[in-house]
């Protein structure tokens, strides 16, 4: 079981999360194959919006248990796992290696407002800031009760709208 309040056991539970996916992808002959119809569209599709739902709960987990920073690092990953099954749900294929939502957004066609395309930069910016030390420290400091409060409600909002597209 994943001790939700250490955040090295929240990255490990990540990392077994993306290995049984590539695992899930290779056993069914899929991984980076050049032949579409070799994809399981569905199964892909709902193994991201799954593993985004886990994510999400973490994330929720992680804010009630003040940990803050981790929470918004989690609301990125939800965020991008969603925008990854609903690239594979238009496109038939595997989403593309980024951790940009923006970019996933566009690649995907979306029609974003100035304020949804901000909220997306943002949320990804709690991809770096809660990973690499350079940036933790600062964000850290930011990332008080309230301040995660509003961004987790801007998560929701955000995957929301997407989930109403899958």
């Amino acid at each position: 079981m994943t001790n939700l309040f250490n955040p090295k056991s929240v990255k490990k539970h990540y990392r077994s999360t993306q290995l049984k996916f590539l695992n899930l992808t290779i056993e069914n002959n899929e991984l980076m194959s050049d032949n579409k119809s070799n994809l399981d569209i569905d199964k892909i599709i709902k193994h991201w919006i799954e593993t985004s739902d886990n994510d999400f709960n973490t994330m929720l987990t992680l804010y009630n248990s003040k940990s803050f920073g981790w929470a918004l690092f989690l609301g990125h990953i939800s965020t991008e796992k969603l925008l990854k099954a609903l690239y594979v749900k238009r496109f038939n294929e595997h989403a593309p290696f980024t951790h940009n939502l923006y970019r996933l957004a566009e690649l995907i066609g979306l029609d974003l407002s100035d304020e949804h395309s901000d909220w997306l930069d943002q949320i990804t910016s709690f991809n770096l800031n809660a990973r690499y030390d350079d940036y933790k420290k600062e964000f850290l400091q930011l990332c008080t009760h309230e301040y995660t409060q509003i961004w987790i409600e801007r998560i929701k909002t955000i995957q929301t709208w997407i989930k109403e597209m899958l």
